[in-house]
C-alpha cells in the first residue's frame, strides 16, 4: 500500500494508512466517518452552532490517539467513545460560558457596593475585570460559587473533580480577584 489513494478500500487498510501518516488515508477516514460523527454528536445534545467545532475536535482526538488503538473493540465502537467524550466536553464548555454570561448579566442588575467613594459601577467593573483575568479553571468555580451561589459539592459534581480541588481553586481565585479589586480601589 503506497502513498496513492485507495478509495473504497477496507477499513483496516485505511486505518493502517492513517497510522503510517498517509494524507489520502486521513481524507478517506474523514470522508467515511464525518457524517456518522456529526449525526451522533447531534443526538448526544451538541447544538448546531457547536457541531462543526465538536466534530473537528473529535477528529483531532482521533488523530492524537489512533496509534494507541489496539483493536480491543471495533474501530466504530472506539470512535463512538471519542464522540461521547467530545460531546461531554462541548456541553461543559457551553455550560461554563452560559454561567459566565448569566453572571455578567446579573452583576449589572444587582447592586453590590454602597460605599459613596467607590461607586457601584466601578466595583462591578473591577470585579468583572478581575474575574476576567482568571483562567477558566479558576473563573468557573469562582463564578459558580461566589455569584451563582452553588455549593462546593455541586460545583465538584458539575466539573467532575474532587470537592477539595474546587475549594483550592476558589482560594486561589479569591486571592487573585481580591488583589485586582483592591488594586483598583482609590486610596483613603
Amino acid at each position: 500500500m503506497g502513498d496513492t489513494p485507495m478509495i473504497g478500500c477496507a477499513e483496516e487498510e485505511v486505518l493502517n494508512g492513517c497510522r503510517q501518516g498517509y494524507a489520502w488515508a486521513w481524507d478517506e477516514l474523514h470522508r467515511r466517518y464525518r457524517p456518522t460523527a456529526a449525526s451522533f454528536l447531534r443526538k448526544l445534545g451538541v447544538l448546531e452552532c457547536d457541531l462543526d467545532d465538536c466534530t473537528q475536535d473529535t477528529f483531532l482526538e482521533l488523530y492524537r490517539h489512533l496509534a494507541g488503538f489496539r483493536n480491543d473493540a471495533t474501530f466504530k465502537t472506539w470512535f463512538y467513545r471519542i464522540c461521547v467524550s467530545q460531546a461531554r466536553r462541548t456541553r461543559r464548555r457551553v455550560q461554563a460560558a452560559q454561567a459566565l454570561q448569566d453572571t455578567s448579566a446579573s452583576m449589572s442588575i444587582h447592586p453590590l457596593v454602597s460605599v459613596p467613594s467607590f461607586t457601584e459601577e466601578r466595583a462591578l467593573q473591577s470585579i468583572h475585570d478581575a474575574s476576567g483575568q482568571l483562567p477558566p479553571s479558576l473563573r468557573v468555580p469562582f463564578v459558580l460559587f461566589e455569584v451563582q451561589g452553588l455549593s462546593g459539592k455541586s460545583i465538584a459534581a458539575m466539573l467532575r473533580c474532587p470537592e477539595s480541588t474546587v475549594w483550592r481553586r476558589l482560594h486561589v481565585a479569591r486571592r487573585a480577584v481580591t488583589e485586582v479589586f483592591l488594586g483598583d480601589r482609590p486610596g483613603p
